[in-house]
């Protein structure tokens, strides 16, 4: 176990590495840098000939000073080659560096803590719904198979699966809170939020949440509970079923006793990932539609921006992270079945 666990983490390595290289070439090659976008802006906000805008000279048909393009590449570190931009910013990441943000003057970790209460927010709240939600469904689905029941419930979760989780938000947000106005258009909390009693805080807060978390998670334990279904069939049509039965033993028993526990591995090893996930998750187009400012939205916009630290940046934090969540993972499989060995 220990030498399957230190060949995965030494297997991490060039993988990281792997990701960002082709990230960081792919980026070389996209137009529209920061640099031009100093540029442009400053350009638009001139004004006129001889104008300053964006913190340096704009001269009309002369353009800019050629002395304030290279201060400005400077700034952004765009005077030196490519390979030597790479190495440097791998010097950054191997001290958990993540860099400043070109735009935001910020350092990526800090927007990224700033970030991260909307997305923990939208995440655990689908997590456990989607579970608690799913997996009682599923279970009752195998005991039920082939009844109406289970052809209606099967019904639901697919529509379900296939409407896009923002054609819901938008639908939701329509009837709900534009027509009957039920709840709030935007926004985490209220604006009064600070003012409020502990009791009022929390019927605040769940009253703003209630739309965007009802459009992610209808569509996202369709496949959890499919997925138990299925388990649970595979195992109550084994052999130690038919015995457990023979030997007098109840229906509920065989259920939760025997079958329980073998159908619900496929289900339990995906538990660490889904877990940590929930405090990364962005959802982009939720997160936009609702006005809510979490991480979705701020890789959406450093995108956009071409703010490349805050790309860079979170995309090695969040590779990391799925790479050390997958081998805790692929661990749970020996923990929840003896049975299993890696070599």
């Amino acid at each position: 176990m220990l030498a399957y666990i230190l060949k995965r983490l030494l297997l991490m390595v060039p993988t990281l590495l792997g990701v960002l290289l082709i990230t960081f070439v792919v980026v070389q090659f996209v137009p529209g840098g920061p640099v031009e976008q100093y540029m442009a802006e400053a350009k638009a906000g001139a004004g006129g000939s001889g104008a300053e805008g964006g913190g340096f000279s704009y001269r009309g048909a002369q353009g800019v000073d050629p002395k304030r393009v290279e201060q400005i590449k400077a700034l952004y570190g765009f005077d030196k080659p490519a390979h030597e931009r790479f190495f440097q910013m791998l010097g950054q990441f191997a001290r958990f560096d993540l860099g400043k943000s070109f735009f935001q003057n910020k350092a990526v970790s800090q927007l990224v803590r700033e970030k991260l209460p909307v997305s923990i927010s939208l995440g655990l709240w689908t997590f456990f719904l989607s579970y608690l939600i799913a997996v009682p469904l599923g279970v009752a689905k195998a005991v039920r198979a082939g009844s109406t029941f289970d052809l209606v419930t099967t019904l639901l979760v697919l529509v379900g699966y296939a409407i896009p989780g923002f054609v819901l938000g938008v639908v939701l947000l329509v009837v709900f809170g534009g027509q009957l106005q039920w709840f709030p258009l935007r926004g985490l909390v209220s604006s009064n939020f600070d003012e409020l009693g502990w009791g009022a805080k929390i019927v605040d807060y769940l009253w703003h949440i209630a739309l965007p978390i009802t459009a992610m998670v209808l569509g996202s334990f369709a496949v959890t509970a499919i997925l138990t279904k299925n388990a649970f069939l595979e195992e109550i049509r084994k052999q130690y079923v038919l015995t457990a039965r023979a030997k007098g033993l109840s229906e509920r028993q065989v259920l939760w006793k025997h079958v329980f526990r073998n159908a619900l591995i496929p289900i339990v090893t995906g538990f660490p990932a889904a877990f940590i996930g929930a405090f990364f998750t962005g959802s982009l187009l939720i997160e936009t539609l609702f006005s809510l400012d979490g991480l979705g939205l701020l890789s959406y916009e450093s995108v956009i921006r071409r703010d490349y630290p805050v790309v860079l940046g979170t995309l090695y934090l969040f590779t990391l992270i799925g790479l050390v969540t997958k081998l805790i993972s692929d661990l749970c499989y020996v923990w929840v079945d003896p049975r299993v060995r890696f070599d």
